[in-house]
């Protein structure tokens, strides 16, 4: 406990982390009111409603790369080492406190969000309703997908070290990487919806049928993981990178 506070110290000490989460639930609101008064709100349903989600992981994981490459520009991760010279135990302390702040983020950037639009949609495409699993899923759901992304992004920053290089890195990757790989010709596109971010995704991917024409339904959920599938690809994908970080983090000078 006392570590975890050390590092939420540290972590609070610049500017940087009240930006991004004052970014995260700006996304979240912003697309959310789109959503609730565009044509009356006639696009909005439970999914919809959360569409600046995406935008915020992003973002998160800027905040989660900058947790340790900060202290890689400053130098103080040297004297983090010092004070505890398992290395583990101050990456472990990193990740859970990053894993505890992204699932609060997501889950009040996501229900503030679904409340958001359902206050301004008059006309939405479906009830605003919590009333299924699916719907539960896609807007709790980012309170799994966020922790793992952090994840995923502090392991990037260890590895990198650089701030500039990583975040491009974990930008680069889930906005561009995984679409180009759909222009592989013939397996390109089952390979993309394999992909970590691109199989994520699909845990909080849920359209009713009254949402979309049946055809449009089909496109988007066709093909790929399951959400419990893409979920375990997600995470599986943030425990592998951890541990190779936590590897090179001890066999690497400060």
């Amino acid at each position: 406990m006392r570590l975890l506070a050390v590092e939420r110290i540290k972590l609070f000490s610049t500017r940087s982390p009240y930006w991004c989460l004052a970014v995260v639930l700006a996304a979240a609101l912003l697309f959310a009111i789109l959503m609730g008064t565009l044509q009356n709100g006639e696009n909005a349903s439970v999914f919809t409603s959360q569409s600046g989600l995406g935008l915020g992981m992003s973002v998160f994981m800027v905040l989660a790369t900058l947790a340790v490459t900060t202290e890689y520009r400053f130098g103080t991760i040297r004297t983090s080492f010092q004070a505890v010279p398992r290395r583990a135990n101050v990456l472990l302390a990193k990740t859970g406190l990053l894993v505890v702040l992204a699932a609060v983020t997501a889950t009040v950037s996501s229900f503030a969000a679904f409340f958001l639009v359902k206050a301004l949609a008059h006309s939405p495409a479906e009830p605003l309703t919590l009333a299924t699993g699916g719907d539960w899923r896609a807007v709790l759901g980012h309170a799994a997908l966020f922790p793992i992304a952090a994840v995923i992004a502090l392991a990037v920053g260890v590895l990198v070290r650089q701030s500039a290089g990583a975040i491009t890195i974990v930008l680069v990757w889930p906005l561009l990487i995984e679409s180009l790989v759909r222009l592989i010709p013939k397996v390109g596109s089952d390979i993309s919806n394999w992909m970590p971010f691109n199989a994520g995704s699909k845990f909080v991917t849920y359209i009713s049928s009254g949402g979309l024409p049946q055809e449009a339904l089909s496109q988007v959920l066709s093909g790929g993981p399951t959400p419990l599938e893409g979920l375990a690809v997600f995470a599986g994908t943030a425990v592998a990178l951890w541990i190779v970080a936590l590897l090179v983090l001890q066999r690497r000078d400060a």
